[in-house]
């Protein structure tokens, strides 16, 4: 059997104390209903079943366990046990019951895990001091808990935007590859790692054939659909982890290839021609084809210490340089 004494039925007042009575005996239910009737903050709720005792401390999730010892079935000994190995009540405090003062009987109540220890019926006096004191520290608590896991959501989602607003600020706008920014630290991060490890490390610098008359001719819109276009394609070839595709500036791109020699850049760069060309995306202000077309330059350097990261880009640019002076539309590798 179980029945439930409530004297305040406003859930939005957290600071109510609930208080779970489990006592087989009626009359000491009704007594201590009569102790707390005038505490206006404090709702009793009565279990005389110890069976169902646990679970309905984790259902009400009380401020306040008032335990007797002495049960049928199962003794309080137990309960407090149970309760102290429920998730839900592990923390709540538990006020024992007992019938006689025996300091024996209240050192085990205490070894199990109670926080207190009343002969009774108790003084009323006492009953509610004992009540209030435990409650008000057990709420400060919970208010702390909460107060913690707020600020660990608060810390991980601002980390989580943080990272956001990383990842953001490395890619570029309208392509959505990465930016120059992301190039020059990716960039210095391969040249360190190449000089360490003494292996090759090849840049292609690609700019789009006749692009400022494409833009003329179709319009700025379709000039930055073209651009998308264009680096999503090109991003396909960049395949390997270490791999980067970049915009360089306006219709400039840049590929980063650690580990791959003068050959092996030849070949990227010829994949990379084939795949624009594939395309076929018109252009009628082009001079050198009636679609889009990409100029590129190459350079690979197996790095010392002694040298500059910036001879890798002036390298490639200059090769870029010569496959526009060629007649474009081409990929040329630069070598001193």
């Amino acid at each position: 059997m179980s029945e439930q004494f409530n004297y305040d039925e406003d859930p939005l007042n957290q600071q109510r104390i609930k208080v779970l009575l489990v006592d087989d005996q009626p009359m000491i239910a009704e007594g201590i209903k009569r102790m707390l009737t005038e505490e206006e903050d404090i709702d009793l709720h009565y279990c005389q079943d110890p069976v169902k005792a646990v679970n309905l401390a984790s259902e009400l999730e009380p401020t306040i366990i008032l335990q007797d010892l002495v049960l049928p079935d199962i003794d309080g000994m137990t309960l407090v046990r149970f309760y102290r190995g429920n998730d839900t009540t592990k923390d709540i405090p538990i006020i024992v019951l007992s019938s006689k003062e025996d300091p024996a009987v209240k050192k085990e109540a205490f070894q199990y895990g109670a926080n207190d220890y009343l002969v009774k019926l108790p003084d009323q006096i006492e009953l509610i001091a004992r009540i209030r004191s435990h409650a008000k520290h057990y709420l400060l608590q919970l208010e702390r808990n909460a107060a913690f896991f707020a600020l660990r959501e608060m810390q991980r989602q601002l980390q989580k935007t943080n990272a956001e607003l990383e990842r953001l600020s490395s890619l570029d706008g309208l392509t959505g590859i990465a930016n120059r920014r992301s190039f020059d630290k990716a960039i210095e991060k391969e040249w360190k790692r190449a000089i360490r490890d003494q292996t090759s490390l090849s840049l292609i610098l690609i700019d789009i054939d006749y692009f400022k008359p494409y833009n003329d001719t179709y319009g700025h819109l379709q000039g930055d659909e073209c651009l998308l276009t264009v680096a999503q394609t090109l991003k396909e070839h960049a395949t390997r982890p270490a791999d980067l595709l970049a915009r360089y500036g306006g219709e400039e791109f840049v590929l980063i290839a650690p580990l791959t020699c003068k050959d092996g850049a030849m070949k990227l760069a010829d994949n990379l021609q084939n795949s624009i060309n594939k395309l076929a995306l018109e252009h009628q202000s082009s001079k050198v084809a009636d679609n889009v077309t990409i100029s590129q330059g190459i350079s690979t350097f197996i790095p010392t210490d002694d040298m500059d990261i910036e001879d890798i880009i002036k390298f490639a640019d200059k090769a870029l340089y010569q496959a526009k002076e060629l007649g474009r539309n081409r990929y040329i590798f630069y070598s001193s």
